[in-house]
């Protein structure tokens, strides 16, 4: 394949780029794994298990877990990671000579067996943590436990440090060294909010003498509670299966929870609280438990309640009940019936026990995994079930609940789980006191996760340098050493191209209504519209199905507006249109939508027009409501709301609120004096609504609240159709093309150039200082500079050759790396 580079890199520039591409791809992942536990388990219990595991161990080789086949047998080592060609288990197994081929008796291994063996072999032997032929001896416990803390060393008191620094003396292992202040800067704002942090802010805490500034710095990120709710959202996202675009959200098949997880995150909503929203949901929050309603025939593993017990095992207990919806598990103790079990919890009619996808003609019943600290009532109402199983799931005696969640956080900040992979719960922990201390502190502090993210990021231990790994090191056998570096997520990696041009766009497709609620506005704030329709129910007459009501307001603003917003409801159903401009819709009256106008409002006159329709299939009541708020630049509030000055008229404009012959027939609304019976559902919602929507300053849209586009996609953000706990963290080919010679990338590093030649430089040399600060949170040493003076030219530089500048620094590891 010949590519074609799109960045046009002169002579000086093109040593480095042309290093860096070749940086960029060396050591790509190859193809997707092997499925271990579904591919080759069913292989080695079919041919190898009966000779060679238990107490067997025929020719002295045991392949009870990975460890047992590695040592080999009494003839030496028969598989060799990554080298299927040199591996005596492949020439046994395809061995002409009946003397010595394997298995000795029985069916031969078939090619497509052997196929997965040698694919296995050559990506490394990879091997489900925790499995084992044999009966495993570790049973993760169930209740919490608080472990007895070691004594502080060299003043480290951080509990997290006390428990690391005796692990690290038990191994003999050195203490890793600290990171200098703008690595760690850098490494604690992409990990708590996802950000690049600003070079102004960096230089000023870098030059601070504070003892306790890196405490004060990681505080104030977790109180920036957008930035924050913004930035994990991806990870919810991800581990919940939400999106905003894909397979069932059409056809009704699927349903976001994106309004009511943006707010749960903002407001810091306690985990246990967020759980059993989600497990026994409200209209918002039922997405998560609905999963997928998939379009035509599937697999009894894909029926809908399937999928809740699934999702349920695996995203709060780190369980893998995939195996258990079609058999007993390969790969760990949970059956068949326990997962139909809770399965049941949430079917709404008796659900069959299929094997493999045949039913076996016996009924599921309702029942939860650990019965230690209390059952289900399978003959409870559902609704009643799911929220004894809510209670269940997060019961203070349920210590596996919160070590699921404290180990993905670890993760997270860390590089690798205390349990790893994180979704193997079942394995044992390298350090079960870490564990065990991180849970107990998590319900100890009412399950605040950011409590928790605050006492990782605050020891000593995140702060410290990150492990060096040597290339094809083997991870079984784990020793903690240090944190691992990580890449930037595909959401972290587009916010950091936005910033450095300020080039974020002014769109997102996720439904939420952004920025956190002040409860000082929410207060003294009152709302003063009325419901209006064409005549008010004293009239006798009554909207007939269908009836349109187009009502319109002209509101004249002396300032800019400042902050902006507006809640809008109808019964049935409206369009609101500002200025020409389509800005909000909806038909579910009940749930008033909030929107903001900043963008679509101007000093002068505006024109606000709302097309409302009444539903139902014979005459029933109808009313429109609006309710606006405009703060201007002199901070003086103009309040609009419906009311008799506005006027209606039954002509419906286009799809762009315009009328294609103006009407001449307006008439003044008329007030629905009646409005008991919408102002009980809507009433009390107005006001926090509208105080965020109109007076919330936001920062700039981030990319966990837009579709994925084909970039991120590229660089790991998944379809979310599946459970997806941790991201790839090798690149791959099609990364590195992607980002050698993609066009959705250059175009946004050409959007970032043109608005960098827009600030006012001294010099080549200063644009390039302020790019590296931005980029990698420090200055350039004199041999980057000379290159960057090269590459950038004469002063002022191209667009082009600025481009050129920005794609060899964001492809350098240290850009794309959380280290």
């Amino acid at each position: 394949m010949r590519i074609t580079p799109i960045h046009s890199c002169q002579a000086g520039a093109s040593r480095l780029i042309l290093a860096l591409a070749l940086a960029l791809t060396t050591g790509a992942r190859a193809a997707q794994p092997v499925d271990f536990s579904h591919d080759i388990v069913p292989i080695l219990k079919e041919h190898c298990a009966e000779c060679h595991t238990g107490e067997k161990k025929k020719g002295g080789l045991s392949i009870n877990d990975r460890a047992s086949l590695l040592a080999g047998g009494e003839n030496g080592v028969v598989v060799i990671p990554g080298e299927s060609a040199r591996s005596k288990l492949i020439q046994l197994i395809t061995s002409s000579n009946s003397d010595d081929w394997m298995p000795p008796k029985g069916p031969r291994l078939d090619a497509s067996k052997v196929t997965l063996l040698k694919a296995w072999i050559d990506a490394g032997m990879p091997w489900e943590q925790g499995f084992a032929f044999r009966k495993p001896s570790f049973e993760p416990p169930l209740k919490p436990r608080r472990p007895e803390l070691p004594p502080p060393h060299n003043g480290r008191s951080n509990p997290v440090d006390r428990i690391l620094d005796a692990y690290l003396a038990a191994h003999k292992s050195p203490t890793p060294p600290r990171v200098d202040d703008a690595t760690f800067a850098r490494r604690v704002h992409l990990d708590l909010v996802g950000l690049l942090p600003e070079p102004r802010r960096l230089q000023e805490f870098v030059a601070s003498s504070r003892s306790d500034k890196r405490a004060r710095l990681v505080r104030s990120l977790l109180t920036n509670d957008v930035a924050y709710a913004e930035h994990w959202l991806t990870f919810w996202n991800d581990l919940l299966r939400n999106d905003y675009a894909g397979t069932g959200y059409i056809d009704d098949g699927r349903k976001q929870i994106s309004a009511w997880l943006y707010r749960s995150l903002v407001e810091n909503k306690p985990y246990d609280q967020f759980t059993r929203e989600l497990i026994a949901p409200t209209p918002e929050s039922e997405g998560f438990a609905r999963g997928i309603q998939w379009r035509g025939t599937v697999s009894a593993g894909q029926a809908v309640p399937v999928q809740f017990a699934q999702s349920v095992g695996q995203t709060f207990l780190g369980i893998n009940l995939k195996c258990a919806s079609c058999h007993d598990s390969f790969i760990d103790r949970w059956k068949l019936e326990e997962c139909y079990g809770l399965a049941a919890v949430y079917a709404e009619k008796p659900l069959e026990l299929h094997r493999c996808d045949k039913p076996q003609g016996k009924m599921a019943r309702a029942a939860w995994l650990f019965p230690e600290i209390g059952q289900v009532d399978p003959e409870a109402p559902r609704a009643e079930r799911l929220k004894q199983l809510a209670a269940l799931l997060t019961h203070p005696e349920n210590g596996r609940f919160t070590r699921t969640i404290v180990n993905r956080l670890w993760h997270r900040l860390m590089g690798r789980g205390i349990v790893h992979p994180t979704d193997s719960m079942q394995s044992e922990p390298w350090s079960p006191d870490l564990l065990d201390m991180l849970a107990v502190q998590l319900s100890d502090h009412r399950y605040d996760l950011k409590s928790t993210l605050e006492l990782i990021c605050t020891s000593e231990a995140y702060q410290s340098r990150s492990e060096s790994i040597p290339r094809g090191a083997d991870d079984h056998g784990y020793v903690y050493a240090g944190p691992r570096a990580r890449r930037m997520t595909a959401e972290q990696f587009t916010d950091a191209l936005w910033q450095l041009g300020g080039t974020a766009p002014e769109r997102f497709d996720a439904p939420v209504l952004r920025g956190k609620l002040d409860p000082v506005v929410a207060r003294t704030l009152k709302a003063s519209g009325r419901w209006i329709w064409r005549y008010p129910e004293a009239s006798g007459d009554v909207p007939k199905p269908g009836e349109v009501f187009t009502a319109r307001r002209e509101l004249v603003l002396k300032r800019p507006p400042e902050t902006a917003g507006a809640v809008i409801s109808a019964d049935n159903s409206f369009v609101l249109y500002l200025n020409g401009h389509r800005v909000a819709s909806g038909d579910n009256w009940e749930s008033p939508r909030p929107v903001v106008l900043t963008k679509q409002l101007r000093a002068g006159t505006n024109q606000f027009l709302v097309v409302a329709r009444n539903g139902g299939d014979k005459p029933n009541p109808a009313a429109l409501f609006l309710e606006a708020r405009i703060r201007l630049t002199d901070r003086s509030v103009v309040a609009l709301g419906t009311d008799a000055s506005w006027e209606w008229t039954g002509a419906e404009p286009d799809d762009k609120g315009a009328f294609k012959t103006p009407p001449n027939d307006w008439k003044p609304a008329a007030i629905v004096e009646k409005s008991d019976a919408w102002q009980s559902k809507v009433g009390e919602k107005v006001v926090p609504l509208l105080a965020q929507a109109a007076f919330t300053r936001l920062p700039p849209v981030r990319a966990s609240l837009l579709k994925s586009d084909l970039l991120m996609r590229t660089l790991g953000r998944p379809n979310r159709e599946q459970i997806v706990t941790t991201r790839p963290n090798d690149l791959t080919t099609l990364e590195a093309i992607d980002l050698a010679n993609g066009q959705l990338l250059a175009g946004m590093l050409e959007q970032d150039a043109a608005k960098l030649l827009q600030r006012p430089w001294k010099s080549a040399d200063d644009l390039a200082r302020w790019v590296y600060q931005a980029g990698l949170s420090r200055p350039p040493t004199a041999a980057e500079l000379a290159l960057a003076r090269e590459t950038l030219g004469a002063t002022p530089p191209t667009p082009q050759r600025v481009q050129d500048f920005l794609w060899a620094l964001t492809m350098l590891p240290e850009f794309q790396l959380v280290r």
